[in-house]
Formats: structure tokens, sequence, C-alpha cells
């Protein structure tokens, strides 16, 4: 008596085949599409600028828009990142998830301003960044202005010093964030402590120079 071969491949009704894979494809484009819905409630981004650039070729000129978008979470972290492509909202899409990809954390005084006063370069671009007291405000040009406001800082004043190219501005800008560093870094690289690398408090009992310092 002769046996039928029995079949290893898995039924379409259970787990495996192909509404297992349709079950399994859709619970990956769900975790994708939440993952991107938490991104976007957690970063903000802002469009620097957007540039049409024509190519030549043999049958006439193409057309394509280059973008540069800064991102930040508006708590200390910030990106930028530049993008290309034949629209303008496939452009700002590359744009966003390249700076994205991208982020530095900017130590902050008391989660407003600067440590101190820093000068960033990049090419012909050069900026100077100084703390500012509070109720300053952000006081810069156009490209600068939306890096501080998707980093989260509310006290600043910055001044371009070179070329107002917006992306040699941007990269000078983030060269200048790159260099600040807190107290607490410097002291426990130096392995000291905050209160010996600030100056001395002045006489008649005020706060101690680490509270005035927002450390």
């Amino acid at each position: 008596m002769a046996y039928a071969p029995r079949s290893n491949a898995p039924r379409s009704g259970g787990e495996g085949g192909e509404g297992g894979d349709r079950r399994r494809g859709r619970r990956r484009d769900d975790n994708r599409e939440q993952r991107q819905d938490r991104e976007q409630d957690e970063f903000k981004d802002k469009l620097v600028t957007i540039n049409r650039v024509a190519k030549v070729v043999k049958g006439g000129r193409r057309f394509s828009f280059a973008a540069l978008v800064v991102v930040g979470d508006e708590k200390g972290r910030v990106g930028w990142g530049a993008g290309k492509a034949r629209e303008v909202p496939e452009a700002i899409r590359k744009a966003t998830e390249r700076a994205k990809r991208g982020l530095i954390r900017v130590p902050m005084r008391e989660g407003r301003t600067l440590h101190h006063d820093v000068i960033g370069e990049f090419g012909a671009g050069r900026v100077i960044l100084r703390a500012a007291p509070a109720g300053t405000g952000i006081i810069a040009g156009g490209p600068m202005r939306a890096v501080f406001e998707v980093l989260g800082m509310g006290d600043v004043v910055a001044k371009c010093t070179g070329t107002t190219n917006p992306h040699n501005m941007v990269k000078a800008t983030f060269a200048g964030l790159a260099r600040c560093t807190s107290p607490r870094a410097v002291a426990a690289r130096r392995g000291k402590k905050v209160a010996d690398l600030l100056p001395n408090p002045p006489r008649g009992g005020a706060e101690p120079a680490t509270e005035a310092a927002g450390v």
C-alpha cells in the first residue's frame, strides 16, 4: 500500500503562509507609523532655505530642489541636514531625516542660554555666540535664529562676521555650539570641584557661585 508524502508547507489558516506574512507586514507598518509619530511629537523642524538647482542636459534643463533643515527637541538637542530631490516635499523629507541622524547635545545654563561666549568657523562663515541675561531673547540672523529656536535656547546674542551663505552660517553655528561646555564637565575632566573653577562669590552672604551659574 503506497502512502502519499506528507507536505511540510504551512497551512494558509495558521501563522505561516501568505496570511501570516500579511499579518506580520501589517504589524511592522503599524510599528513604523507609531515610531514616526513619536519622532514628530518629539522633534521640531524648521526650513532654513530652499534653492532651485538646474542641471543642463541634452534635451534642455532639468530642475531639482535643495533644502536645508534644522531639527531639535527644544531641550538641548539639535541637528541640521540637507536634501535634494525633484520635488520640494521630498527634498525637505530627506533633509529632515539626515538632520535627525546627526543630532548634538548643547549644554545650557539654567536651560536658557550658553555657559560662555564662543566663536564658530566653517569655511568663509564666522559667527560669534554670546551668553545673555534673562529676558534678552534671541538676537540673531535668520539661519542662526532657526537653530536657537529648535534648540530651545531663550537668551542669546549672535553675530555673523563672515559670509551670509545660509549653509556656511548654519555649519559655523554648529561648530561653535559643538565647542560649548559646562563647568560640571570641565570639573569632571580636570578632577576638581565646580566651586574651584568658578570665581569666588562677593562678600556679604551672597549665593554660592555654583548656584549662580545654574550648574
